[in-house]
């Protein structure tokens, strides 16, 4: 993976309503900004699901908390474009 690489990781659950509206929202701005999603399902490690619990879905941004419950999708553009770097060949 490039340096200038984003990451964005979408903890959540399985029929979780608020985190398929998330991964909505973080899809229409891939379109206009490539960077690698992670989707994590909290059901499968007993940690996270006690970290986590019905607090979902919680995005974040290479690694720093960005989101909880709500993408704003206007938000997370802005913060992607600040991070992303076109490659130059």
């Amino acid at each position: 993976m490039p340096d200038n690489a984003i990451t964005i990781e979408i903890y959540s659950r399985p029929d979780c309503h608020l985190c398929e509206e998330a991964k909505e929202a973080i899809d229409r701005v891939r379109l206009r900004f490539p960077f690698v999603v992670r989707i994590i399902n909290i059901e499968t490690d007993p940690t996270l699901e006690k970290t986590y619990g019905e607090q979902v879905p919680v995005v974040f941004i290479n690694g720093k908390k960005a989101f909880k419950y709500f993408v704003d999708e206007a938000e997370l553009e802005s913060r992607v474009r600040k991070l992303w770097k076109p490659s130059i060949s």
